[in-house]
């Protein structure tokens, strides 16, 4: 099979630096999503409601702006390439603790100190990318890194399947230990970013000198991030207890897997082609589009009246859904200056994050106060976050194709061809 166009642009040594990447993201994600597997298995072995399990999820997703300020910072002082690989070594040592944890509390604790070290590898693992490769193969490459995040989904997914009767959760979590082998091909193949190398001699500056100007775009940056986080993870986080509480399907059996596969082979899709897509029509429209036409969707995904329609619907809101995100990594960087690329993207993704950080809680919630209606909890969630996405999008600037490693004063992120 021929590689597309975007992908035939790189030279060998670009295409390791994107495949790293990819990967990295790959596996923190599956990490990540290992939990929501066997949320009713860790409350059934602890004694205590789900909902108190999903709190997990919060504290991950609230730690990951330290993680994205801390290993941000040090990835714009001493370079993508270590700081990567440091922070994907801590985060898999820390899913590996998981599995030993004696209490919920315990494991309350070790989720925590997971989100800093995944909330590092997002915005260094797009900045090495983003920074190593041609401005017109952004828009694919975006799409191709942001779907990294399903396919760890679907491997969260596939290992439950194929493993957790055997192994039970917490041998899932010594599972999830693997992603630290990433960093024998990251340091053998993947080089400096060359933009970053431009900037080695230069004076360092505080992140405060280095922000002068550009509070406003990272206030903004952060509620747009909230919104596109309360997207992704208001569709994905909840699903496998909606599969197994309200359609009464087991965890392990081989129709929730398929389920949760069609979703992420939608997500895989959407990223894709919306990330082209916005190469040719620019950022923030092909973001708008994705959102709004994933309110349609919606009765197909959480009302489908057979598993057909079910599995179409798993599809199609994830191609929405993923296909706005998949224009998030070059949208960013490209609004980003130099000096805070590898803070600026991550930090305000991750602050996002933060105010998003309730989602899971707020589904649970809900539905409990419709007698477990995760369905109708869900649909309501998504379709008034899809509005605010575009919403926010529609009021943002853009960048498409702005060269990088040019200095650029505070107001010229919407100096591209957006």
């Amino acid at each position: 099979m021929p590689l597309p166009a975007a992908l035939r642009e790189l030279d060998h040594t670009q295409r390791h630096t994107v495949l790293a990447s990819f990967l990295g993201w790959t596996l923190d994600a599956f990490d990540y999503f290992l939990l929501t597997f066997v949320i009713l298995a860790v409350a059934h072995e602890f004694g205590v409601p789900k909902q108190d399990v999903t709190y997990g999820l919060f504290l991950t997703l609230a730690a990951r702006p330290i993680g994205a300020l801390v290993f941000g910072r040090l990835a714009d002082r001493y370079g993508r390439r270590p700081v990567l690989m440091v922070d994907i070594v801590l985060f898999s040592l820390l899913e590996l603790a998981c599995a030993f944890a004696p209490s919920l509390g315990v494991l309350l604790g070790l989720r925590f100190l997971f989100g800093i070290a995944m909330g590092g590898e997002w915005g260094i693992g797009a900045s090495l990318a983003m920074e190593s490769i041609p401005a017109k193969s952004r828009g694919f490459v975006s799409g191709l890194l942001q779907s990294g995040y399903p396919c760890g989904f679907f491997l969260a997914a596939l290992v439950n399947w194929l493993l957790v009767d055997a192994i039970g959760w917490r041998g899932l979590f010594v599972v999830g230990a693997l992603p630290a082998l990433l960093v024998l091909y990251i340091r053998r193949t993947v080089p400096e970013s060359p933009v970053w190398e431009g900037r080695r001699q230069h004076a360092r500056e505080s992140v405060f000198v280095s922000m002068r100007g550009y509070w406003k775009l990272f206030v903004y940056l952060m509620l747009l991030m909230a919104a596109f986080n309360m997207f992704s993870h208001g569709s994905q986080d909840m699903y496998p207890t909606f599969i197994q509480t309200q359609l009464k399907i087991p965890a392990g059996s081989g129709t929730a897997f398929m389920l949760t596969a069609l979703l992420n082979l939608g997500a895989l899709a959407g990223g894709l082609a919306f990330g082209s897509l916005s190469e040719k029509i620019g950022r923030r429209k092909a973001i708008i589009i994705a959102a709004l036409l994933a309110i349609p969707v919606i009765p197909l995904w959480t009302y489908g009246g057979s598993l057909l329609l079910l599995g179409l619907g798993a599809f199609f809101i994830q191609v929405m859904v993923q296909g706005a995100w998949g224009v998030v990594p070059t949208h960013l960087n490209e609004l980003a200056p130099d000096a805070v690329r590898g803070t600026l993207p991550g930090f305000a993704y991750q602050m996002g994050n933060l105010l998003a950080a309730i989602t899971a809680t707020a589904q649970t919630w809900l539905a409990e106060r419709r007698g477990g209606d995760f369905a109708f909890a869900m649909s309501t969630w998504i379709a008034a976050v899809a509005v605010l996405l575009a919403l926010l999008t529609w009021l943002g600037p853009e960048a498409r194709g702005v060269g990088f490693g040019r200095e650029r004063a505070p107001g010229d992120g919407g100096a591209g061809r957006g």
